[in-house]
């Protein structure tokens, strides 16, 4: 129940900041909306709602996004040189990547962060040993501890200070 409040309360501040408006019939819609979010979603939201009461991990949220896009850019950059490149330097593998992450949430959210990473997608995440699998278009390093340190160690420690 108290991961269904916490998510109501923070899918409405979502709506508020997107809609940008305080009239009756956004707060209506809003509201519906971010019933019928934590209504459907509130279990697979977080089992400890309580750690999104603590303000930090909200602070080192926006500090994630910055870093994420920077990733991203240099990613397309990259993936850009390599398509247009004449031999087309590829190396493409599947790399196990170790991760200091615990939480459900926190796991989801760096795979995703991979995915959304061009030239990488997350394959699969095993939760119990502490891995994700990805799938890179160039694989610079086939050691897990330097692909971990090339991959994801920025947005890991980052994450791990919002979700473990």
């Amino acid at each position: 129940m108290k991961s269904r409040i916490v998510l109501f309360i923070i899918a409405m501040l979502v709506w508020l900041i997107l809609s940008w408006s305080l009239d009756w019939q956004h707060l209506l819609v809003g509201s519906l909306a971010s019933l019928l979010v934590a209504f459907l979603t509130g279990d697979l939201f977080t089992a400890n709602p309580y750690k999104f009461a603590h303000p930090h991990r909200y602070l080192w949220l926006m500090l994630y996004i910055p870093v994420l896009m920077w990733e991203m850019v240099k990613a397309n950059i990259d993936l850009a040189y390599r398509i247009l490149h004449p031999r087309l330097p590829i190396r493409p593998g599947i790399i196990k990547v170790k991760t200091k992450l615990k939480s459900e949430s926190g796991l989801t959210f760096l795979a995703n962060s991979i995915t959304l990473k061009p030239g990488m997608t997350s394959v699969d995440v095993d939760q119990e040993n502490g891995y994700i699998y990805v799938h890179c278009v160039n694989i610079k390093d086939t050691d897990p501890a330097r692909a971990t340190e090339i991959i994801i160690k920025r947005l890991e420690n980052i994450l791990e200070r919002v979700f473990d």
